[in-house]
Order: C-alpha cells, then sequence, then structure tokens
C-alpha cells in the first residue's frame, strides 16, 4: 500500500482573504493550495528547497467563525500619502487542516519537524502547531467529508471555488483553479484512487511550485 506523511495542523484563529474581491475583506472558508503550499515552503526553507513537483491532499474544519475588526494600510506610490481605514474582517476559530504528502516523505517530515522559518497559516500573525505521523493509504474510494477536491473530480460535491494554486515569488503572477469544497462536510463517496484507513478520501490537487508558472514572454 502507498505510504503518505499525513500533517495535522491547528491554530485557534485564521483568516484567508478572498482576492477576487478588491478593496473588501472577504473571507474564504478554507486555505488556498497556494496557501498551504506557502507553508511546506516556510518549513523547508524557501522555494529553492521545494521539489518541483510538490503536490497534497487536504482536509479542514473549523469550529466557529466570526467577524472583528482589522487596521487596514493600502499601498501607495513613494512618497504618496494614504489614509489607514478599519475594515471588517471575516476569520475562522478552531481550525484544523490536514495535509497528505506522498512524495519526498523523510524530506517533509525533516522539515516539519525543525522548520526552517516560523510556520503560519495565512496571516503573518497566524502561528499554527504541527503533528505529523506516516500513515498507509488503500487504493480505494472514499468519502469527500471536509477535502478540498479538483472541480472536476466526478460526484464532488460542496461549493464550487476559484482558489490560487501558484503564486510567483514575487506575488506578481498567479494560477488559479477550480475546487469544491463543503464546510459542513460532505458524506458522498469520491474515487480518487487514494484513501486513508478510516475511507476519508485523498484527492490530490495540482502542483503548487512557482516553477509550474509558464515564463513571460
Amino acid at each position: 500500500m502507498p505510504e503518505a506523511l499525513e500533517l495535522t495542523v491547528t491554530a485557534p484563529v485564521v483568516s484567508f482573504r478572498n482576492p477576487l474581491y478588491d478593496g473588501l475583506q472577504v473571507g474564504l472558508p478554507c486555505p488556498p493550495p497556494s496557501t498551504v503550499g506557502g507553508m511546506l515552503a516556510a518549513a523547508a526553507g524557501g522555494w529553492s528547497c521545494v521539489p518541483a513537483h510538490t503536490r497534497f491532499a487536504m482536509t479542514f474544519q473549523a469550529s466557529g467563525s466570526g467577524e472583528d475588526l482589522e487596521t487596514f494600510h493600502p499601498l501607495g506610490s513613494p512618497g504618496t500619502p494614504t489614509n489607514v481605514t478599519i475594515k471588517d474582517r471575516d476569520f475562522l476559530a478552531q481550525v484544523t487542516l490536514t495535509v497528505w504528502l506522498t512524495e519526498d516523505i523523510d524530506l517533509w517530515a525533516r522539515a516539519i519537524r525543525r522548520p526552517v522559518w516560523p510556520l503560519r497559516l495565512g496571516r503573518s500573525q497566524d502561528l499554527i502547531a504541527t503533528a505529523t505521523r506516516r500513515v498507509e493509504l488503500t487504493t480505494s474510494a472514499g468519502r469527500q467529508g471536509h477535502a478540498v477536491v479538483p472541480f472536476e473530480l466526478p460526484n464532488a460535491a460542496g461549493t464550487a471555488m476559484r482558489l490560487t494554486t501558484v503564486i510567483s515569488d514575487d506575488r506578481a503572477r498567479f494560477t488559479w483553479d477550480s475546487y469544491r469544497y463543503a464546510p459542513a462536510g460532505a458524506r458522498n463517496e469520491i474515487d480518487t484512487g487514494l484513501a486513508t484507513p478510516d475511507g476519508q478520501a485523498v484527492p490530490m490537487l495540482p502542483p503548487v511550485h512557482p516553477d509550474r508558472l509558464a515564463p513571460i514572454a
């Protein structure tokens, strides 16, 4: 049976802003793959230390949600004054992110055990706790549950979303893909070819490395 490194991430509060809403702090119900990829890159020591083929599967659960106020500092040209404003911000509370990595398991086990940079999920102040274990996956169908899945996956349920998969090192270029996610969990069975021993489907997502972006012509 195939082996995977199962990474469990917990945090008291996280917030994932939806970049499709310009000037608004609208929150996403789950982290984009690019956010999870950035967390892994921080553990490894930067994207230069991450294999370009890196892929993972993930599930995400939040025990609660809310809205608070955040100081917003708009960007401006050098020497141009900007007005600091207060905006509403969506947040998620008591969250658990589970990530499965099926390649370079030893590399990721070492990186998560002794991360090069502090590990965060989303905003720079949202520190996390991590735990890892090696698991044997089965080559069978499983329940979707709280998994983030590719939109085109047969029998997938949940809200359709456009999420960032890859972000360039200079944050100037993005790759967007379509996904589905059910915040309350989905009971339907999906066949991704991999599942955990307790029946959770393990749907691998597209690669997240910036090298996957097409070069600028």
